[in-house]
């Protein structure tokens, strides 16, 4: 069962960052730099975090690297020496086939997360029905989230009757929409609306590219003619793991005036900035191949990381993304957190 105070957070909405991986040079874990953000993202002001996800990069669940349960304990650890508030949102992402995203519940349970962001990359021959099933079977372990991913990032493409199949599931509290599409994205919600189960469900924003808008609107659907309204109301994103202070004024000021009748336009000016900002972090004229190391960038110049070092080679900037990253910093001062970071940056660090 999940925690009431964690339930009202995660419907109310809140800011959650997808927490990423601090590295060395030699790519290996750097344990220091990995509880500074996870200090960073409380001190923030975030409503939660959610670790083992793409953001952490998925490959530290691989023989090779044997991070998942290192990295989702040094996150838990503090969080609890922080004494973060019963409504903290304690999120761990499951993957893979049955028996491991099995094995990955139990693990995040036992060490004290609320809620499993079960992502379905990587599974293209599974069927939605198999896919379905893995999550009821995901869900009798713990409180679920699911995850629509992206193709381009590994995710695929499922139907409106998945989603309104998976609504139905019990104990599944949420759905992270990350489709980066306006007509896939709306088919989450259409079918939540569908769903008995519908006021249980909060839907979170991962579409990076529409962060403000999606904050801002009021789904209406109809259902047996009646209008059933939805909103997204906050956000689990990647994006969200730089720039996080000042991405947590800004949540809390559309959450002050999304009720409103009137929208300011600077809002919407403001939602632009910002996914242009998130061009240049998540590379998508390369097919997003520079997003990890575009975040990393980022955390790197504020003194977060070390470096953007990724666990595999590959996994590195783009030609002209670091001149992108430049041009986004000087273009938009407003949205980056740099002070903050620097007047807490030795105490992140310290034992």
């Amino acid at each position: 069962m999940l925690n009431p105070a964690v339930k009202k957070q995660l419907l109310e909405g809140t800011v959650i960052p997808a927490h990423p991986l601090a590295l060395t040079e030699e790519r290996q874990l750097d344990e220091a730099g990995q509880r500074a953000l996870t200090r960073y993202y409380i001190d923030a002001g975030v409503g939660g975090v959610a670790v083992g996800v793409h953001t952490t990069q998925f490959e530290i669940r691989d023989p090779q690297f044997s991070l998942f349960e290192k990295v989702l304990t040094l996150a838990i650890e503090e969080m609890r020496k922080a004494l973060v508030p019963d409504s903290f949102i304690k999120i761990g992402g499951i993957s893979g086939p049955i028996e491991q995203a099995i094995n990955e519940a139990e693990f995040i349970k036992a060490i004290g997360y609320d809620l499993g962001l079960l992502s379905m990359g990587g599974l293209h021959n599974a069927s939605e029905e198999e896919l379905l099933d893995r999550t009821e079977k995901i869900a009798e372990i713990i409180p679920v989230i699911g995850f629509y991913l992206q193709p381009a990032v590994g995710g695929r493409i499922l139907s409106y009757d998945f989603w309104r199949k998976l609504a139905d599931i019990p104990n599944v509290h949420g759905i992270k929409i990350a489709p980066f599409n306006r007509y896939q994205s709306h088919d989450v919600i259409r079918a939540v609306c569908h769903s008995k189960r519908n006021e249980e469900i909060a839907i979170y924003t991962g579409n990076d590219d529409n962060i403000v808008n999606d904050l801002l609107t009021t789904y209406r659907i109809d259902v047996d003619g009646k209008k059933i309204e939805k909103q997204i109301v906050g956000g689990l994103l990647g994006h969200w793991s730089v720039w996080t202070k000042t991405t947590v004024d800004m949540f809390n000021k559309i959450k002050n005036i999304r009720s409103k009748e009137d929208i300011p336009s600077e809002l919407l000016t403001l939602g632009q900035e910002i996914t242009d900002a998130n061009a240049a972090f998540f590379d998508p004229n390369n097919q997003f191949k520079g997003s990890i190391a575009g975040i990393s960038e980022v955390l790197a110049r504020q003194g977060l990381l070390k470096g953007r070092w990724c666990l595999l080679d590959k996994e590195k900037l783009s030609p002209n993304q670091s001149e992108e990253i430049d041009r986004v910093y000087v273009d938009y001062p407003h949205l980056h957190d740099d002070a903050f970071v620097k007047e807490n940056l030795d105490k992140w660090f310290k034992e």
